[in-house]
């Protein structure tokens, strides 16, 4: 992933040195291993612990006599160690150190999606809180429909994220799985225990069938949430976006005044450019989905098609989640919110958006539905139009409404604070 889209402490565990690193570490601890069991002499396990070393690019110029990435760090390793080396990738396949280092390196950017994931829930709740009661228009394809609540729109995007932090912690749970099984996964050169020693020592779960490689679908069901939480970040950004527009300038995202430039030729703009990025993010996180998707049928016990893929797909989508999280955190916590020009805004249609509460009490006072809906929609359509005020227009044809009780805001503040409790379950 380029560097503008990268944060360093994720970024950090997808760098090439983190990489051998973690195949290293996975190399120690199957020497460890296999001198608890007796095969390797306890000195010689003790000397490559001591010496055993690499640089990258030995790794590199070693690789351009294999042509095989694995097989080059194992002979740089093992000479870094002397006579002792031999046991470095005893009785192992390359999958072996591929698959169980891959798990740790994705161990190891869980607590940072997972951490960012519920920042954002966390800080979505806080300014629901703060707006539980800050009336604003509600929407349904893009037109005026009835008032809600700023904050029971941001509720909705707090469960959202609360969902997606969940579904992130199972799938990171159940990828954190590496397997030291052998050619075919059949453990012919090790056995079943070795494997058990060195997942318990790596800290990570043993594949409960290997083929010689961990199975794919662990991989694409992280990706899918990682698409999938990508896609809420996409929903709140669109709704930002949305907001902003000049029209209805209800929100606004953080703009740092006097330094930040909105445009290059018109310095009035102040454009919504990081919700913007977010959804070009998750559009690049749902392809990411599909490649890993397209991993899980390999051919027989294994083949490396899905190798290729993976070296970018995985870092990539991890490392964009990661960003998008903290742009979204940036843009909910520092978000301008209008609570004027909301109320201005609901008066856009006339009071036309009242409705529902006009259709009700007329049924309630005697009227068929399909009369009073047809009393209703004549007027609220004049209204609409710009004739004149829906409550004049249906003080003419329903003279026996109560217009007070109709055009009351309270009703669609009330239960705001009952919706909002529910957030109270994030602080468990």
């Amino acid at each position: 992933m380029i560097d503008r889209y990268t944060r360093p402490e994720m970024g950090a565990i997808w760098t090439e040195q983190r990489k051998y690193e973690t195949w290293l570490e996975v190399e120690l601890a199957v020497v460890e291993a296999l001198a608890e069991m007796g095969i390797v002499p306890a000195e010689d396990a003790a000397v490559i612990r001591e010496r055993a070393s690499f640089t990258v690019e030995a790794v590199r110029e070693r690789e351009r006599v294999t042509d095989h990435d694995v097989a080059a760090f194992v002979d740089v390793v093992a000479a870094s160690v002397g006579e002792a080396g031999r046991w470095i990738h005893y009785g192992l396949t390359s999958s072996d150190v591929l698959d169980t280092a891959l798990a740790l390196q994705i161990s190891q950017a869980a607590p940072l999606l997972v951490g960012g994931a519920r920042a954002l829930r966390d800080a979505l709740a806080r300014r629901a809180r703060e707006h539980a009661h800050t009336l604003c228009v509600g929407r349904t394809h893009g037109v005026h429909a009835e008032p809600t609540t700023f904050g029971i729109k941001l509720a909705g995007f707090a469960f959202e994220a609360d969902r997606n932090l969940r579904r992130l912690e199972h799938a990171f749970e159940q990828a954190a799985t590496g397997a030291i099984s052998g050619a075919v996964g059949t453990y012919a050169a090790t056995g079943p225990e070795l494997e058990e020693r060195v997942m318990r020592k790596l800290g990570l779960r043993r594949e409960d069938v290997s083929t010689q490689v961990v199975p794919r679908d662990r991989h694409a069901e992280l990706l899918q949430a990682v698409a999938l939480a990508g896609a809420g970040l996409e929903r709140l950004a669109t709704e930002m976006r949305h907001l902003q527009r000049t029209e209805v300038r209800e929100v606004e995202e953080p703009f740092r005044a006097g330094a930040q430039k909105g445009s290059s030729a018109m310095p009035h703009k102040r454009n919504p450019i990081v919700s913007e990025r977010i959804c070009g993010i998750a559009r690049l996180l749902r392809g990411y989905q599909q490649a890993a998707l397209e991993n899980v049928a390999l051919w027989h016990e294994r083949d490396i098609s899905h190798s290729s893929v993976e070296r970018v797909a995985i870092p990539d989508a991890l490392i964009l989640l990661d960003y998008a999280q903290h742009l979204a955190l940036r843009v909910v916590e520092g978000m301008r919110v209008y609570p004027e020009r909301m109320r201005r805004n609901l008066d856009a249609t006339n009071g036309a958006l009242y409705s529902q509460r006009a259709l009700l009490a007329l049924v309630a006072a005697g009227r068929t539905r399909d009369d009073a809906y047809r009393i209703v929609q004549r007027a609220a359509q004049r209204a609409f139009d710009g004739e004149s005020h829906f409550r004049e227009l249906l003080a003419a044809e329903a003279p026996e409404l109560d217009l007070d009780a109709v055009f009351d805001p309270a009703p669609f503040v009330r239960h705001a604070d009952a919706i909002l409790a529910r957030l109270e379950a994030f602080d468990r």
